[in-house]
C-alpha cells in the first residue's frame, strides 16, 4: 500500500469519527453524504458523558473506587483527587456528593458549596487571612500546616469598594474576578459610613421563602423586578455593630454578631443550622447579567431538620471579654497559640445568652480572629457559622473606626 493512500484512508476515517462525535453531541442521527436526517422533536438529547466507558462501570465497583478514593485523600493537596473524580461525568458526580461528608461531619473543605455550610461541631477549622494593601483585596486559605502561611488552599477572596455614603467588600470564589457581576460572587459585606455597623448579605437566600432585600442592587427587567425565584444577590444573613466609645475608656473593641439566619437553638445538643447542599443558580441565558453559576435547575435543597422561623430566637455571638494582665500591661485573650502578635483587631466570639438574659456565656468560642505577621491573620471557625460567614465577620474588623477606640 503506497503512502498516499495509507494518508487518505486515516483522513477518512478521523473524518467519520468526527461526524459521529458532531451527531451524538447534538441529538441527531449518523449522516451519510447522499442522505439528510431531519431532527426529531421527540428525541432526548444524549448526553456525551453519560455514554463514555467511564460512566458505563458497575455502580457498586464504581462506588467502592471512589469511597478508597475519598477516605485516602484526607488533606489537600491530594484533596483535589477528589473533585477530579467528581468531575469526570454525571454518574461519578453524584456517587461523590454522596461520599464526601458535610465539613460539620467531616470537618473538610472540598467542594465550594463546603464553604457555604457551617463548619465541625467538635473543633475549629483553622485558616488565615492575608492583606494586599495596593490593591485592597484579601484573601482566604486553609491551613494546610500551622506553622507556615504559604502553602495554604485558597478559598475565597475579597476586594474592598468605597462609596461615597458606604463600603463595599465584594466576596468571590475566584481571586482573579472580584466583582458583583461575575460569575463566582458568593456574597458581600457592606459597611455604613462610620463603620461602625456592618451587614452580611449572601447571594443566595440561607433557606427556602427568604425575601430578596431591596436595595440599589436588585435589577429591574422591562420595568418590573425580577421574580424571586431568580435572586438578585441581596439575602442579608448578619449583622455587625461596634460599640461606640465616646468616652475614650481603655479596653478592648465591643463587637455583637447578629446572625439572622441561624437559630440560637443550632449551638444546643441536637441544634440544626441550614445547610445548603448546592448553590441557587438563576438562568444566565435569561438575565446575563445576573451573578450566579450555571444550573439547569434553580431549587436549592437544604437538609432536614427544623429551620429558623418567625419568633424563634436569633444566634447572637459577642467578643469575649479579655483580662487585663498587669506585667504587661495590656489585654490578654488565650488564643492557644494561634496568635502572636498584639493588635486591636484580635477577637474571639462566643454565643450570648439568649434574648439578651443574664445567663452564662457558652465557653466555646464559635470564631477567633487575630494578627501574627505584618499582613497575615488567622481565622479559626466552627458550627454554626460557614467560611463565608467567618470571613465576612472577619472583614468587618480591618476598617478604622475611631468612633469605637
Amino acid at each position: 500500500m503506497s503512502i498516499k493512500s495509507m494518508f487518505q484512508d486515516l483522513k477518512a476515517e478521523l473524518g467519520s469519527i468526527s461526524s459521529r462525535g458532531f451527531d451524538i453531541k447534538f441529538g441527531y442521527g449518523v449522516r451519510s453524504r447522499s442522505q439528510r436526517v431531519v431532527r426529531d422533536s421527540s428525541v432526548t438529547l444524549v448526553d456525551a458523558f453519560k455514554q463514555s466507558c467511564w460512566a458505563n462501570m458497575p455502580p457498586e465497583l464504581l462506588r467502592d473506587v471512589l469511597m478508597r478514593i475519598e477516605a485516602s485523600e484526607s488533606s489537600w493537596p491530594p484533596r483535589k483527587n477528589v473533585v477530579a473524580c467528581a468531575a469526570v461525568c454525571r454518574n461519578w458526580r453524584e456517587i461523590m456528593k454522596g461520599i464526601v461528608k458535610i465539613p460539620e461531619i467531616s470537618g473538610k473543605l472540598t467542594f465550594p458549596i463546603s464553604l457555604k455550610q457551617p463548619g465541625p461541631r467538635d473543633s475549629l477549622l483553622q485558616c488565615y487571612i492575608k492583606r494586599n494593601h495596593s490593591n485592597q483585596t484579601y484573601y482566604l486559605y486553609l491551613s494546610l500546616n500551622g506553622a507556615s502561611y504559604d502553602d495554604g488552599k485558597f478559598l475565597l477572596a475579597a476586594r474592598k469598594c468605597r462609596w461615597a455614603t458606604c463600603t463595599d467588600y465584594i466576596i468571590s470564589l475566584n481571586c482573579d474576578s472580584v466583582f458583583k457581576g461575575s460569575s463566582t460572587y458568593v456574597g458581600k459585606l457592606r459597611a455604613n459610613f462610620l463603620r461602625t455597623k456592618f451587614t452580611i448579605f449572601d447571594a443566595q437566600p440561607p433557606y427556602p421563602g427568604t425575601g430578596v432585600s431591596k436595595c440599589r442592587s436588585v435589577r429591574l427587567v422591562n420595568m418590573k423586578q425580577i421574580s424571586p425565584r431568580v435572586p438578585a444577590g441581596n439575602h442579608p444573613v448578619a449583622h455587625i455593630s461596634y460599640a461606640l466609645n465616646v468616652l475614650g475608656s481603655r479596653g478592648p473593641r465591643r463587637i455583637q454578631c447578629v446572625m439572622d439566619a441561624i437559630p440560637y437553638s443550632s449551638i444546643e445538643p441536637g441544634g440544626v443550622a441550614p445547610t445548603p447542599t448546592e448553590f441557587l443558580l438563576s438562568s444566565l441565558d435569561t438575565f446575563p447579567s445576573l451573578p450566579f453559576f450555571r444550573s439547569k435547575s434553580i431549587r436549592t435543597d437544604f437538609e432536614s431538620g427544623p429551620l429558623p422561623v418567625q419568633g424563634e430566637g436569633m444566634l447572637v455571638l459577642k467578643n469575649k471579654a479579655p483580662r487585663w494582665h498587669e506585667q504587661l500591661q495590656c489585654w490578654c485573650l488565650n488564643f492557644n497559640g494561634r496568635v502572636t502578635v498584639a493588635s486591636v483587631k484580635n477577637f474571639q466570639l462566643v454565643a450570648s445568652p439568649e434574648n439578651g438574659s443574664s445567663g452564662q456565656e457558652h465557653e466555646n468560642v464559635i470564631l477567633q480572629f487575630g494578627k501574627v505577621g505584618k499582613d497575615v491573620f488567622t481565622m479559626d471557625y466552627r458550627y454554626p457559622i460557614s467560611a463565608f460567614q467567618a470571613f465576612a465577620i472577619c472583614l468587618s474588623s480591618f476598617d478604622t473606626k475611631i468612633a469605637c477606640e
